[in-house]
């Protein structure tokens, strides 16, 4: 299981926040600008501290105040994507991949290029890709860290249609191949519908509501994913 229950305050912003949802496939998250949901990522993910609460993912414990656990983040076997890839500009895209597995090229490694789509970006510095194949090599990166979660946080907003419509499609090919449950924040609706089985709404630093179909969900407007697609996020 997920299991969140954490309160964390930033000035006049104040998140109060407790689910829990199975390790398994991806959970969309969704709500208006401002819900919480990049400080929820930020708490998962171990880059900022709850005020008071507890953590755990599949029997883990990531953080628990009353016990003072507070494990680092480069220990919780978390992948991270961000809406920027952050990719180091002075490597490669194999020395970028190399640098989440340690500078060895495993079979893991191997399978993970070939997952992402990267065979023939290996060569090239990140100034040389398109947006989207640069935040393809950011999930490939990700995937080398060998997570037991992925935390994806607006990985698409970005990125142009086209784009976001070939790093999606990526996303849930890797979702297919390597089972590696994960956690999809966006204020896409038709993103999520494509890619969750299962929504967390919040609103104002608050649970709304968890939905085991991400049919009907109420997001900010997006444009459709593709030409045959005339709907829009509701």
């Amino acid at each position: 299981m997920i299991e969140v229950d954490v309160r964390k305050r930033h000035g006049t912003f104040h998140l109060d926040l407790a689910f829990q949802t199975p390790v398994k496939g991806v959970l969309g998250l969704v709500g208006p600008s401002g819900a919480g949901k990049s400080t929820l990522f930020s708490l998962m993910s171990g880059i900022s501290k709850p005020d008071d609460g507890r953590i755990a993912v599949g029997g883990l414990t990531l953080f628990d105040s009353e016990r003072g656990i507070d494990i680092p983040s480069a220990r919780r076997h978390i992948g991270i994507v961000f809406q920027d890839p952050l990719l180091f500009p002075h490597l490669s895209v194999k020395g970028n991949l190399l640098y989440a597995s340690k500078g060895r090229e495993t079979d893991d490694f191997e399978k993970t290029v070939q997952v992402a789509g990267l065979e023939q970006l290996l060569n090239r510095r990140p100034h040389k890709l398109s947006g989207g194949e640069r935040q393809r090599v950011a999930i490939g990166r990700a995937l080398l860290s060998k997570p037991k979660l992925m935390l994806l946080d607006e990985p698409l907003s970005a990125l142009d249609q086209e784009r976001k419509l070939e790093v999606l499609e990526h996303l849930i090919a890797v979702r297919a191949l390597t089972k590696i449950p994960m956690i999809y924040i966006s204020h896409a609706s038709q993103e999520i519908r494509k890619i969750a089985d299962r929504v967390l709404t919040i609103r104002d630093g608050r649970f709304v509501s968890l939905s085991d179909s991400p049919i009907g969900i109420h997001a900010e407007p997006t444009i459709p994913l593709d030409k045959n697609d005339g709907s829009y996020g509701v």
